[in-house]
């Protein structure tokens, strides 16, 4: 099969590999459909983020959709030919978070895309039948894929409480912040306000179904007069997150889901004596069959945030095309292509 390889910052090579082959519990995917990341894009830039270094040839992508074309000897769930979304990340089962139910926290996680471990980048991948979630055939295989952002998205919700009412803000408009804005209006909320300074993307927003679209260039949120029960921070910059924080109501809850640097300065004095919440996520957990319900129904509309197809030979464009064009929102690379 053929590959795209990162060997070093902004080093890429595609090449040919031995098919991989399915463990017991395993199916073996033709990849479809791979979304571009934040994370990928990083990982081509600097060559690493955070503790996690490449130091040895790796595979990017972890948004991954395709069929299913091999099984292992103990597969139940699947069957050759079915179309599916892939979930990348595999916990060990077995440790104490992982028997509580949030496996997103597993110490061991296997990731794809995060040093050692491999990504969607390739014509074909493994991954165990309990992460490969079929999805119906209305799906494209670009929706499909999609899904991994739109688990992002909806994990933010929960780790909020969004509900039926719920006003919420949602701050910077790339593919998680334009995800996440949908899931909250699915799950009923009363308002969700967007902001960025991209006026392409607040004008999707305003289109994909935002009460409103604000330019933080123009009118910073402290002096809008927005007053919000939720606040989900998906800019990762730490300046729209002080301002943004201002607009949340007493009792109110702050989720950091965009990542920016290892520190950030918070309004201590504003979380105490608003009594707010604040947290973090990781990546999610058990989303994937409402993302699924929520794409499938239409209520999602995740079609609507590809700007650009591109085959294993033009991957280094598709992580660099962010920078380079105001209107690119969601690249999409097809390895088959």
């Amino acid at each position: 099969m053929r590959v795209s390889v990162l060997l070093g910052a902004r080093d890429l090579v595609v090449e040919e590999r031995p098919d991989p082959v399915p463990g017991p519990h395993e199916v073996l995917v033709r990849v479809a459909s791979v979304g571009v990341c934040g994370s990928d894009v990083h990982y081509f830039e600097h060559g690493r983020i955070g503790s996690h270094v490449v130091d040895s040839p790796l595979v990017l992508g972890h948004e991954a959709s395709g069929e299913v074309v091999g099984v292992g000897s103990s597969v139940t769930r699947l069957s050759l030919g079915q179309r599916v979304s892939v979930e990348p990340g595999v916990p060990d089962f077995t440790c104490s978070q992982c028997l509580a139910g949030r496996y997103n926290l597993c110490e061991t996680m296997r990731f794809y895309a995060t040093p050692p471990i491999d990504g969607a980048f390739a014509e074909l991948v493994t991954v165990h039948e309990q992460f490969a979630h079929p999805v119906p055939d209305r799906m494209t295989d670009d929706a499909a894929a999609l899904l991994e952002p739109l688990s992002v998205g909806l994990w933010a919700c929960r780790k909020g409480g969004v509900q039926a009412g719920s006003r919420v803000l949602v701050t910077g408009a790339g593919p998680v912040g334009l995800v996440a804005m949908q899931a909250a209006l699915a799950l009923g909320a009363a308002s969700v306000v967007v902001t960025d300074v991209n006026p392409h993307r607040l004008a999707l927003a305003r289109e994909l179904g935002a009460t409103d679209a604000l330019d933080v260039d123009a009118t910073p949120v402290s002096e809008s007069g927005l007053a919000v029960d939720v606040l989900l921070e998906c800019s990762g910059h730490p300046g729209a997150t002080a301002d943004a924080l201002g607009a949340v109501a007493p009792a109110g809850t702050v989720v950091l889901v965009g990542m920016g640097g290892d520190e950030m300065t918070l309004p201590v004095s504003r979380i105490q004596e608003r009594e707010l919440t604040v947290t973090g996520t990781f990546r999610y957990a058990h989303t994937w069959p409402a993302a699924i319900a929520l794409a499938a129904s239409g209520r999602v509309q995740l079609d609507r945030l590809v700007t650009g197809h591109y085959g294993l030979d033009r991957v280094a464009e598709a992580l660099s095309v962010g920078r380079a064009d105001v209107h690119a929102v969601k690249p999409v690379v097809r390895p088959g292509s």
